[in-house]
């Protein structure tokens, strides 16, 4: 790990101007990405601004009957918070599914939707990656590539989004709250957030230099049957292979979206009108740009196959 300097924020006005006027600065809370990367060197920070200390870890109720999370909340906290737990329960299921308790008892909210999207060969500082070095290459194509993105990819990078709870966000319409280094704030559609890499795969999301997340919003509950079935390797924590998040009303309408496909969660406005019609008609929306690799077109099955069983278990109640 290389040498960095450390500063403990008291405001987030504060925090988002530092990040600003200091070249290499990264923000910190509870670090279980960022610290890792920094101990490959794959991630050097110049100085670490710590953000800990500011009151962005309680959740709070809003107009309109959504919720407005911290920034700051721990993983743990927010799927076992009891109004997540009943009006949101596709989120609660995605944090349990995401990680060890260990990992949830230090991850915060606006730290699972920073983790780096990433494969095998961002790891590897011997192989090329265009995240890791612009312009470099992607090792992963015509490489090992069971694991990557066979939707939305670009000849710049095949990787896939990490988090469960993001996939979880996508699905419920969260919102992103953030503070700029010149105080003005913003609210950023999840939908929006998350970029896919087209010929700038490092950057990957909608977040400006020294923007600073302060919270995420949830719309208002919209009942339903909530599911999130998540297909790995093993039993125990791993990234998914492919992951089905869905909310189904009692008339059959509802939303998907999936994770482990792509850049981002997926989600397809035509996948959602077409619940009522049913796994085939779903998946085919969802899937109609796939372009997976010889070693990843299992993803294409696995994926129509757990949304199938996914719906007919909603249907169940």
């Amino acid at each position: 790990m290389r040498a960095f300097t450390y500063q403990r924020a008291q405001s987030p006005a504060e925090a988002a101007a530092a990040a600003a006027r200091t070249p290499g600065a990264r923000f910190i809370a509870g670090g279980t990405n960022l610290l890792d990367l920094m101990k490959l060197e794959i991630e050097t920070p110049q100085h670490l601004i710590d953000v800990n200390g500011l009151a962005l870890d309680k959740i709070d109720a809003i107009a309109g009957g959504g919720l407005r999370i911290g920034a700051l909340v721990r993983n743990t906290d927010l799927a076992a918070d009891p109004r997540v737990r009943r009006d949101y329960a596709v989120l609660s299921r995605a944090l349990l599914a995401g990680a060890s308790a260990q990992l949830r008892n230090k991850a915060t909210t606006a730290g699972n939707l920073l983790q780096r999207t990433r494969c095998p060969y961002f790891y590897d500082t011997n192989q090329p990656c265009n995240k890791r070095q612009p312009g470099s290459g992607c090792s992963a194509i015509g490489g090992y590539s069971r694991n990557h993105a066979i939707l939305g990819a670009s000849d710049s990078c095949i990787a896939t989004h990490p988090s469960d709870m993001a996939v979880a966000m996508s699905l419920l319409d969260a919102s992103v709250e953030t503070i700029r280094p010149d105080g003005a704030t913003r609210t950023i559609p999840i939908a929006d957030f998350h970029r896919l890499p087209g010929n700038t795969p490092h950057v990957e999301t909608a977040l400006t230099p020294g923007e600073l997340i302060t919270a995420v919003t949830l719309p208002r509950p919209t009942g339903g049957v909530h599911i999130y079935r998540k297909v790995r390797d093993r039993a125990s924590y791993a990234f998914a292979l492919i992951s089905v998040a869905a909310i189904v009303l009692p008339d059959g309408s509802g939303r998907v979206a999936l994770g482990g496909v792509a850049h981002k969660p997926w989600r397809i406005p035509a996948a959602d009108a077409s619940m009522a019609l049913g796994a085939q008609a779903v998946a085919g929306h969802l899937l109609a740009t796939a372009k997976p690799s010889a070693e990843s077109a299992f993803k294409v099955p696995l994926v129509q196959r757990t949304l199938a069983s996914v719906l007919a278990e909603a249907k169940k109640g």
